[in-house]
């Protein structure tokens, strides 16, 4: 107890207080070193991220062992491989942000790249499959170039397509030369056939050397390599035609020498001048093989050339009686060359459909006997058709190929079964449409189509029959939520409450006599796992509806009532809150109470949910309309007085820095202008803070003074111009008077000069003295100068008079020698304004009469005028 006797002055405190204030030091000590501390290892980590230099490894380390956020990013910029940004993003997902959604970018951009790359390693894969398949068609390679546009690939990719797409091409040109060679060949082959006719050695020869020609040329075209790309109709054109020519040439060189001796016997027989050629006879022998010649192009298996036996058959069948021609015949005959002309423009614009079937009406068609050019003409474009029909069933099969490839590499893109079922019913519906166009498929390959339809619908029909299940299985929990719905009408969900819990209510709470809670429960309970249902056929889903809504409007029918009472209940509620005065001091506990009384209301019928929200918005709007009125009409008056201190100090800067320009008179009714302007705008401003009232006053107050300063300046200068042109003016008139009447010559040239080089007076002035001088100049010039002398002469005493009664009048002392006159004139004014009752004329107006009174003046009343001038010269201006 006695320890405070040995302490001493450096021992620290002993006991609790001791201890806890050591505890206290050590742990601000600790503090500021863990500061220091964490502000070494921040430098440190910030060297050691400068110092990464690219190690993606070190980098990742570095961000995964680090605690601060800037570090991280630092370190962050070097991570560029792809498996140590998926470890640093999984990493920082949930402690750097900033990191990881650096990383995340970095892993789309390469997913990305990886993914273009794919499809261009696809394109190119595709591009080689196309080049080893023996059946190239141009729709391939112009489906893959559409693929390739949409592609972003790196160089090499692209030029390894680039490589591939030349040999695509060069494939495609072959096979379009390969192709015009055997066309061309085929119509060199015709035209051989059509010309073929008996003629001299030399002829028949060079026909056998371009039909051996020709045939060699076939042989070398069909060992081409794109052989396959020819249309097999265009090679059994090709035999066919080369049979018919060969056939041709053989029946002209039998002939050959019976065409000789005809020939012979023609020119015998044919007279001096005549004509040798033989007439034109349809069924003559020699001109069969011409008129067969277009006809055969056209048919299939059909006979180029008449039969060896042709010409002795024509030669001994009886000839016919020419039928004659009725109207019918005629009709026919034109309705059926009307269906060749509808033929003939099908053919021409490529509607093959419709050209077959006017060939087919032509057929089922009765005409009758057509002409040589008629037949000729339906045998051209029979040939057409078929040469058409035939380009079109290879067209077609080979569109048929190409959608068999593209429904059996169906399967392997992976669709989504709605896409894939679309898919393959457009491509039964492109069959159908080829088969109308095209001709019926054959069998084996409509046998393969129909397969590869059906395994790669499999998938989408395995799916629509689950998807058929499910709704199987919705449609029995709808039937399901329905019963239940049923059952609580029948067990009465919305019951009487006990009495005692009726009762209990606490006071000011609704009257509940159901269980409005509980039935408004089981009520959205229920049309959530109604909305919650997966889809139901649609002959199933309007019945179920229909039932389930009538069997919930059965349930929630004393509910609504309810809600309906509890509606028009919480609108008045905002309608009192809306009548409330934001100024009146019970107004706050008024709202209290009013809020207190919506929550009793909200827990004892919840509504739904939107007509909740709603009543809450506007109930909760009102209250805080009131609370903002408050506040509002605060800030109101602050921010008006404001706006009007903002005003004023417009005012008071315009005043300041207004600038004007031009003459002294502009200038002073532009400031006064101003002046007035400032003035108006000043007094309709309001109120101002009170703090920055005399602030503002003064200011305005010392604009307008400075303002006005200056214009007195320039009023004073005025003034004072004046008032020197009208005494320089006045002079020069008593001047002019007193040379008239002074000997000597007047120039009024002169005068008029000197009288004119004086600047304007304002007003009266101006035109009095003007005339009392112009007409001193006038009387001086002329023949009345005595006369005018005269009485200037005979006005000096009026003028003295009109002098001194002006004296009077402004108070001017007149000197001793008029003291007796001034007293006599001084009486005579008082007694004139007596008897007269109104009062004499003012200074200005008498001072004007003066100086329109031409008289002579001697220098003591010319000084007593300068006087009067400069008392009453700035009165009468």
């Amino acid at each position: 107890m006695f320890e405070f006797l040995f302490k001493r002055p450096g021992d620290k405190p002993a006991g609790p207080q001791g201890a806890a204030s050591e505890q206290s030091a050590a742990a601000g000590n600790s503090a500021g070193q863990g500061n220091q501390q964490a502000q070494a290892r921040r430098a440190e980590q910030a060297a050691q991220a400068k110092a990464l230099a690219g190690n993606e490894a070190a980098a990742v380390e570095l961000i995964l062992r680090s605690e601060f956020a800037e570090v991280r990013l630092a370190a962050a910029e070097y991570v560029q491989a792809q498996p140590l940004l998926e470890q640093v993003q999984q990493a920082m997902r949930n402690t750097d942000r900033r990191v990881a959604k650096l990383m995340q970018s970095r892993l789309d951009a390469l997913r990305h790249q990886q993914a273009e790359q794919r499809q261009a390693e696809a394109s190119i894969a595709q591009a080689q499959k196309l080049l080893q398949d023996e059946k190239l068609t141009p729709n391939q390679v112009a489906d893959l170039d559409r693929q390739w546009q949409v592609i972003a690939a790196g160089s090499a990719l692209s030029e390894r397509f680039g490589v591939e797409r030349q040999a695509l091409a060069a494939r495609l040109e072959a096979q379009v030369s390969l192709q015009r060679g055997v066309i061309d060949a085929l119509a060199a082959l015709r035209r051989l056939g059509a010309e073929a006719h008996p003629g001299d050695d030399a002829g028949r020869a060079a026909q056998a050397e371009q039909l051996a020609r020709l045939q060699a040329e076939h042989a070398t075209h069909l060992a081409h390599a794109e052989r396959a790309s020819l249309p097999r109709h265009l090679l059994s054109d090709f035999e066919q035609a080369m049979s018919q020519t060969q056939a041709a040439l053989a029946q002209a060189q039998k002939a050959a020498p019976a065409a000789a001796a005809g020939h012979g016997t023609a020119l015998a027989d044919t007279p001096a001048g005549g004509d040798a050629r033989p007439a034109a006879d349809p069924e003559a022998p020699s001109a069969a093989p011409h008129a067969a010649g277009p006809a055969a192009e056209g048919t299939n298996g059909a006979a180029a050339h008449p039969q060896p036996g042709a010409a002795e058959a024509a030669d001994v069948r009886p000839p016919r009686e020419k039928h004659k021609a009725t109207p019918a015949d005629k009709e026919a005959n034109r309705h059926f060359m009307e269906l060749v002309d509808a033929l003939e423009a099908a053919l021409q614009q490529g509607q093959l459909h419709i050209a077959a079937e006017h060939d087919k009406a032509l057929k089922e068609s009765k005409t009758g006997r057509l002409s040589q050019s008629q037949a000729e003409r339906l045998a051209h474009v029979r040939a057409e058709l078929k040469r058409l029909g035939d380009w079109a069933r290879w067209g077609g099969n080979v569109s048929r190929e190409e959608l068999v490839k593209a429904v059996e590499e169906l399967p392997a893109q992976g669709l989504p079964m709605s896409e894939l079922a679309k898919k393959v019913g457009s491509m039964r519906e492109r069959w159908k449409a080829l088969d109308g166009v095209s001709g019926a498929a054959p069998k084996s390959l409509w046998e393969k189509f129909d397969a590869a339809c059906t395994a790669a619908y499999a998938p989408a029909a395995a799916h629509f029959k689950h998807l058929a299940d499910e709704r199987h299985t919705n449609a029995a929990k709808a039937q399901t939520l329905i019963d239940e719905v049923k059952a609580l009408i029948a067990r009465g969900v919305s019951r009487p409450l006990p009495a005692d819990a009726a009762a209990g209510d606490a006071p000011g709470t609704l009257p509940h006599t159901y269980d409005w809670r509980a039935m408004a429960s089981s009520s959205q309970r229920l049309r959530q796992a109604w909305s919650r249902l997966g889809t139901i056929d649609r002959k199933d889903k309007k019945k179920l509806d229909a039932a389930f809504a009538a069997a919930m409007a059965e349930l929630m029918a004393p509910l609504e009532e309810q809600r309906k009472i509890e509606v028009a209940r919480r609108e008045q509620l905002v309608e009192e809150v809306g009548k409330l005065n934001p100024s009146d001091r019970n107004t706050i506990e008024t709202l209290r109470r009013l809020q207190e009384s919506w929550q009793e209301h909200a827990k004892a019928l919840p509504l739904e949910r939107k007509a909740e929200q709603a009543l809450w918005q506007r109930f909760r709007g009102a209250c805080d309309a009131i609370f903002a009125q408050r506040k509002e009409h605060a800030h109101a008056a602050d921010a008006e007085r404001r706006s009007h201190l903002h005003v004023r100090e417009d005012i008071c800067v315009s005043l300041e820095n207004a600038a004007f320009e031009g003459e002294d008179k502009a200038q002073l009714n532009a400031m006064v202008k101003a002046l007035r302007d400032a003035a108006a705008a000043w007094h309709a401003s309001g109120s101002v803070p009170r703090a920055a009232e005399q602030k503002i006053e003064q200011r305005y107050k010392s604009a307008v003074a400075a303002l006005q300063s200056r214009a007195d300046a320039i009023r004073r200068r005025a003034s004072a111009a004046q008032t020197t042109a009208m005494r320089e003016k006045l002079r020069l008139t008593q001047a002019l008077e007193a040379a008239i009447a002074a000997p000597g010559d007047i120039d009024a040239d002169d005068w008029s000069a000197r009288w004119q080089a004086l600047p304007p007076l304002p007003g009266d002035f101006e035109r009095t003295l003007r005339q009392r001088f112009e007409a001193g100049v006038k009387a001086g010039a002329g023949n009345g100068r005595g006369a005018y002398a005269s009485a200037l002469e005979a006005s000096r005493e009026r003028l003295l008079e009109e002098v001194l009664r002006l004296e009077i009048g402004a108070g001017i002392d007149s000197g001793a020698e008029f003291a007796r006159e001034r007293l006599k004139m001084q009486v005579e004014v008082l007694q004139s304004s007596l008897k007269s009752g109104h009062k004499p004329d003012g200074h200005a107006t008498q001072f004007l009469q003066l100086c329109a009174m031409p008289a002579l003046a001697d220098d003591r009343t010319a000084t007593r005028i300068e006087q009067l001038f400069r008392r009453l010269g700035a009165e009468a201006k």
